[in-house]
């Protein structure tokens, strides 16, 4: 599945770094090469708990209660309210830029593991 995530990142954010983009995209690894799997559907509760408990706890290691987590995937969403489809790699681009985290994936060697 060929996809530009940097211009469904800029869309969002225009001066969205090139480095983390590509170390989200290698973190969400396999799940990229389906359109399915791609995208997030923010309407369905297991999927929002997918991105909390996996993204956000795990590879962003927040500790923050669950329904602030919630919130800010909901925030994030409204956002993004104008594209009938997700793109998984701009929402986690977006989650970890709303909590300062995108210096985690500016390392080519940071990044690993699938979302």
């Amino acid at each position: 599945m060929a996809e530009d995530w940097a211009l469904d990142v800029k869309k969002y954010s225009a001066n969205a770094d090139q480095n983390a983009i590509n170390g989200i995209v290698r973190y969400c690894g396999i799940s990229l090469q389906k359109r399915d799997s791609s995208l997030v559907s923010l309407s369905d509760r297991e999927e929002v708990a997918r991105v909390r408990e996996s993204f956000l706890k795990k590879k962003l290691g927040l500790a923050e209660p669950d329904a602030d987590l919630d919130r800010a995937i909901m925030a994030v969403g409204e956002k993004m309210k104008g594209d009938r489809t997700k793109n998984r790699v701009t929402l986690y681009y977006l989650l970890a830029e709303h909590f300062g985290k995108l210096s985690m994936f500016g390392d080519p060697n940071s990044a690993t593991g699938t979302g």
